[in-house]
């Protein structure tokens, strides 16, 4: 089955695709603001979710997608504030289990952040994080 393609859209007259409609959704949920984030790197996101899965990813699948990432970009203090203290102990917890399977998608995403240079330099310090 060939892989459904994820669009921007096009001068307003073709809509955004459900995936990145999706996503958007979900970091707005996470309160990271998906203007903040360059579309280039949800569309790298959306791809990186689609090789995770067979088939398309599921719609429960967006919303620790972006837990993982805005906790990289907004970083723990203001993550924490918004999405409470059991969420960013889970984060926190992926990103370590990330450190010990680099194939994952946590470490893809977390290493994403990093190349894109959106991730917070708490995080970086805090983990101990290069992209070497």
């Amino acid at each position: 089955m060939a892989r459904r393609r994820s669009s921007l859209g096009f001068l307003g007259m073709f809509g955004r695709s459900g995936d990145l409609r999706q996503l958007d959704e979900a970091l707005r949920a996470v309160d990271l603001h998906p203007a903040l984030v360059p579309e280039g790197v949800k569309l790298t996101i959306v791809n990186l979710m689609k090789d995770h899965w067979s088939d398309e990813p599921p719609a429960r699948a967006y919303a620790p997608v972006a837990q993982l990432f805005a906790y990289c970009v907004n970083g723990p203090e203001a993550f924490e504030g918004v999405n409470g203290g059991q969420i960013t102990a889970d984060v926190e917890r992926r990103i370590e289990a990330a450190l010990d399977a680099p194939d994952g998608l946590d470490a893809q995403l977390i290493l994403l952040a990093l190349h894109a240079r959106l991730i917070n330099p708490v995080v970086v310090e805090r983990f101990g994080l290069s992209s070497e």
